[in-house]
């Protein structure tokens, strides 16, 4: 359906903030004061920047009726010190519980998720919220299968003096791989750490700005989480275990069509930390204005 967007002239005060803020140049003043105009109207990505920037609701938008429009409150939203705090607090607990993450924990985590800007305000990052124990089973024997091949061909007799000459930064990994195989065989679970939920982050394999997407997802899901008191682990042995899945056939079996591009691993902490720790310093390069 074709965008219906124009300017209710009556209400408009010809403040100019929808024509600063519009990333297609559609809205358009002449000068400041003059009265707001429309081009191109066809190349709105529905970003919904005018609607939200407008002070007297002015900009009439077919994808923003007016129930889908809220008014912000400064006062209630965090301040610096606080979000640095959580920053700083957010950490991989791994020491987890077996009590389940809550259904309310989960879905303000995927609606913070979803919040995330998106290239060309595309919005085609997908959640897939996994709980039940046998498909997070299938997960981590699907991973742990995964690795166990790719070390049959690391070693192999006759492949191994090509590979290693070829790509010796696998053999790096063989550690690890061993590692994972034999915590999985004396029963332990090193792939997921005894989560009780999984969010897996996907979008279509034809969009070209998929992982920059579900990875902003990612860290907004994240901080919401450490809001919560739910601990979350990037999947990282997963992502490689799904990337060679090549035509998605393991993933069609949980519905899911399309690139995995981030995992979240959830589940209750049977402990939080009480401090923080300073990283490394940060890496800052600063390139000055140059003096008129």
């Amino acid at each position: 359906m074709a965008i219906q967007l124009s300017i209710d002239t009556a209400r408009c005060i010809r403040c100019g903030k929808c024509v600063k803020v519009c990333p297609g140049r559609i809205m358009t003043q002449s000068q400041a004061g003059a009265a707001i105009a429309l081009q191109y109207p066809e190349s709105c990505i529905s970003c919904g920047h005018c609607v939200a920037v407008c002070p007297t609701g002015s900009v009439l938008h077919s994808h923003f009726p007016p129930e889908k429009v809220h008014a912000i409150d400064p006062a209630q939203l965090p301040a610096p010190e606080q979000l640095l705090l959580l920053c700083r607090a957010r950490r991989s607990n791994r020491a987890l519980s077996d009590s389940p993450v809550p259904h309310e924990a989960l879905r303000q985590i995927v609606e913070a998720a979803h919040r995330a800007p998106t290239a060309s305000n595309r919005q085609q990052v997908a959640f897939t919220v996994i709980t039940d124990r046998a498909a997070l089973d299938r997960l981590i024997r699907f991973t742990i299968d995964t690795f166990s091949g790719i070390v049959r061909k690391l070693e192999h007799p006759l492949v191994r003096p090509l590979l290693r000459r070829l790509k010796p930064e696998l053999y790096a990994y063989l550690p690890a791989f061993h590692r994972l195989m034999r915590e999985y065989t004396e029963g332990r679970d090193p792939i997921l750490r005894e989560a009780q939920a999984l969010i897996l982050i996907h979008t279509p394999r034809s969009n070209r700005f998929g992982a920059a997407d579900a990875n902003l997802a990612y860290q907004n899901g994240s901080l919401m989480a450490e809001c919560l008191g739910v601990s979350q682990i990037y999947t990282g042995f997963l992502l490689s275990a799904l990337a060679r899945d090549r035509k998605g056939r393991f993933l069609r079996s949980f519905g899911i069509e399309g690139t995995v591009h981030a995992g979240m691993a959830l589940g209750m902490p049977l402990f939080r930390f009480p401090r923080y720790i300073d990283k490394k310093p940060a890496q800052v390069r600063e390139i000055p204005a140059q003096e008129k």
